[in-house]
């Protein structure tokens, strides 16, 4: 399954991560240089989740990051996944 959050559509982002070696210019050296840049993917936070929506009557299925499950504490959860288009 993909790795896509069905309410807020988060994916996995690219990015890289910088090494550096050298001590800053500040602590008395002679500065911070950049050795490698290595690729790396940012997966979001994702889990799958049993929903129970009370105006259906039952529950709903679906993988969600850990802020879209904040969302749908806060806005509830029949208006947030009829928002998604999930319901």
């Amino acid at each position: 399954m993909s790795r896509v959050c069905t309410v807020t559509g988060a994916k996995p982002k690219r990015g890289s991560t910088i090494h550096r070696r050298g001590m800053a210019k500040k602590k008395g050296g002679v500065g911070r240089h950049v050795t490698a840049n290595t690729p790396r993917f940012f997966t979001p936070n994702l889990q799958e989740k049993r929903i129970w929506v009370p105006e259906l009557k039952r529950f709903v299925k679906v993988k969600l990051t850990a802020r879209a499950l904040k969302t749908i504490n806060k806005n509830g959860a029949y208006a947030t996944l009829k928002k998604a288009g999930i319901i």
